[in-house]
């Protein structure tokens, strides 16, 4: 197992530096004036505590378990409201303190979510702390957070179950990378035109596909898992809508033209795009967006797509989320940006913490809340499992502080390490490869996705220590949080957390420096669940106008995300019904019909992601494998 990041690390140079653990920070920020202006207006997300909250892991549980009373009985938010969200009383008197505080609030539908407004001062004297302004060293950007632990004051103290927002340090990364390898993945396409002339799909196969790893469309995704016979009895999405949660802007325009360009009749005027906390920036993310939008509707060409886009902060990643379940019109949706789960824990953010301390900071519980009203009300809710192996915080930490290196305990990444979402994770499928003048090389088999195949080869071809490709591979581990879940009790292959793991910060005049360490054999949650193909050496056409255009060789769990967003669509619409949380339902499959020519499933058997290697059963590098579409949809007509 590898122990210490090397600024070297090719995966890390791919990813903008996340300062969100303590050391980071003291290794990235400096302070910038001090206590932040006092007078600045921040919206803040309070999460009230639910009512009955075993009653509604229940009621979750019984929607997807055939036979039981309320299977696929799926709650309005109103009924959600009623039924499990906080009472009105509870409510009033939570609002009674914040306007003793002059803070303002609105109370969302679900009961549950509270949007609060204020200035910094008023925050801050409502919840025992100051905020200072700090300065990344890496890019110059202000931002202000806490200098201290949050006090919850007696006013919300039993009502409140996190704060989110009193930071608006930008949390989290996309799980895109392109290939910093192969020939093709730094060449642009000429223009548009030029995808037309790459497709390959034959009577047998999806006209729109490619056959070209590195330019594969939605067409190749529908090739690698038997979702053809869908199309060709009708089923395109039609009735189904999907949402898309990011955290940058982007312009609609380009998945038109990426559908328009591979030869996908798709319904008109079918993307709407609502901009949460005035919206996410067109930035360096907007590709990002473009591909979510781009794979999910690629693949459903006929459904509806939401696109709810926010602003980078933990905040307003909660704030896009909540806004998407409670408007509660998309039958599935995805999300491909995340975080290290560990970033949350009190050790890296809260003064004084024991460096065991695995408490959360909030946006965890936030997340969670969301995500069981998602669950209760039949909506899919998928989200990308990282980039960077069995190692999540490598493309965080890895890029070099100037300051010195931080270790790489084995972790996993949130928001897909949630019991109530499915986790998406990456694979390879076969393909040959050379570089230069070096021997052909070949994948024979779809394997887990981890670069160690890459860098065998150049250790042996070009000499070792010359390229360290350390930890580029699909998101997979054991959260060292939730605690495993109900559908991975009997699951063969479910793993508990290593020993000895913990966050070091190598400081180049102080020396080693304990940050956090993890609790070991820990009976965790397991992910991912499910995994399709994401390596960018196998990887994806993208059409994005913020990038300049067409790029080949993408990749990351980025693409994965979506794509289970666009089979559920399709799901929807076969079924007549919402789908609801997948993991129950596909766990029960697999252990009862296991894998085989009937299987909805595919063991993945080779591989690994670094630590957790490719076997015939669930497997924290692939989960319980890859999808056969024609065959899920046939066992959930059968069985549902």
């Amino acid at each position: 197992m590898r122990s210490t990041l090397h600024r070297t690390t090719l995966a890390a140079t791919l990813a903008l530096l996340f300062a969100g653990a303590s050391g980071a920070r003291a290794a990235d920020a400096a302070p910038a004036n001090g206590a932040a202006d006092s007078s600045q207006t921040v919206n803040v997300t309070l999460m009230l505590r639910l009512h009955d909250q075993q009653g509604l892991e229940r009621y979750i549980r019984e929607t997807v378990t055939p036979g039981s009373a309320h299977f696929q009985r799926f709650l309005s938010t109103a009924e959600f409201a009623r039924r499990f969200g906080a009472s009105d009383a509870r409510i009033a008197e939570v609002q009674r303190y914040l306007s003793s505080q002059g803070l303002s609030s609105k109370v969302l539908a679900n009961h549950a979510t509270l949007q609060v407004s204020g200035t910094l001062a008023q925050f801050g004297t409502a919840f025992g702390t100051t905020i200072h302004s700090y300065r990344l060293r890496a890019n110059g950007r202000l931002y202000h957070r806490p200098t201290g632990d949050v006090v919850m004051p007696a006013g919300l103290a039993g009502q409140v179950d996190a704060v989110v927002g009193l930071d608006n340090e930008s949390s989290f990364l996309s799980h895109r990378l392109g290939s910093p390898q192969l020939p093709q993945a730094s060449t642009k396409l000429a223009s548009l035109n030029a995808i037309g002339a790459h497709r390959a799909g034959t009577a047998d196969s999806n006209p729109t596909a490619t056959g070209q790893p590195g330019q594969y469309t939605v067409g190749d995704v529908a090739n690698f898992y038997d979702i053809n016979p869908l199309y060709r009895r009708g089923i395109t999405g039609k009735g189904s809508t999907v949402a898309i949660v990011t955290l940058a802007n982007f312009d609609p325009a380009d998945a038109e033209a990426y559908w328009s360009a591979i030869g996908l009749t798709t319904k008109a005027h079918r993307i709407e795009q609502i901009h949460v906390d005035g919206g996410g920036p067109i930035n360096s993310g907007s590709g990002e967006t473009a591909l979510d939008v781009e794979q999910a509707g690629g693949l459903a060409p006929d459904a509806d797509i939401l696109v709810y886009d926010a602003p980078n902060t933990n905040a307003s990643f909660v704030d896009a989320l909540a806004q998407a379940v409670v408007d509660n019109r998309a039958d599935a949706i995805s999300t491909s940006w995340g975080a290290p789960e560990i970033y949350n824990f009190a050790a890296l953010n809260v003064n004084g913490a024991r460096v065991n301390d695995t408490r959360d900071a909030g946006t965890l519980r936030a997340f969670h809340t969301l995500l069981m009203e998602a669950a209760a009300q039949g909506q899919s809710v998928f989200a990308a499992a990282g980039d960077s192996g069995a190692y999540d915080t490598v493309r965080g930490l890895g890029h070099g502080t100037g300051a010195g290196d931080f270790s790489a305990p084995l972790t996993v990444d949130s928001p897909a390490s949630d019991p109530y979402i499915t986790a998406a994770g990456g694979t390879t499928t076969p393909f040959s490869f050379a570089f230069g003048n070096g021997p052909v090389a070949s994948i024979t088999r779809e394997s887990v996705w981890g670069w160690d195949y890459l860098q065998s080869y150049f250790d042996t071809n070009v000499g070792k220590g010359k390229v360290d490709l350390f930890a580029v591979g699909g998101g997979g581990g054991v959260s060292s949080y939730w605690r495993r879940p109900f559908y991975q009790y009997f699951t063969h292959g479910i793993r508990r957390t290593e020993g000895h793991q913990s966050l070091d910060y190598n400081d180049p005049t102080a020396g080693p420096t304990t940050l956090l360490k993890l609790p070991s054999h820990f009976a965790g949650r397991n992910l991912p669940d499910i995994a399709l193909n994401a390596d960018p050496e196998t990887g994806y056409l993208v059409y994005s106008s913020t990038d300049g255009g067409v790029s080949v060789g993408q990749g990351g769990t980025s693409f994965v995300a979506p794509q289970l967003n666009g089979i559920t669509a399709l799901l929807r619409q076969s079924a007549g019904h919402r789908i609801g949380l997948w993991n129950p339902q596909v766990y029960f499959l697999q252990a009862v019909f296991g894998y085989g020519r009937y299987s909805p499933f595919n063991s993945v058997d080779g591989g690994d992601n670094w630590f957790y290697r490719g076997a015939p059963h669930y497997t924290p590098g692939a989960g319980i494998g890859t999808l056969d579409v024609s065959n899920l949809d046939a066992f959930m007509r059968l069985l549902w």
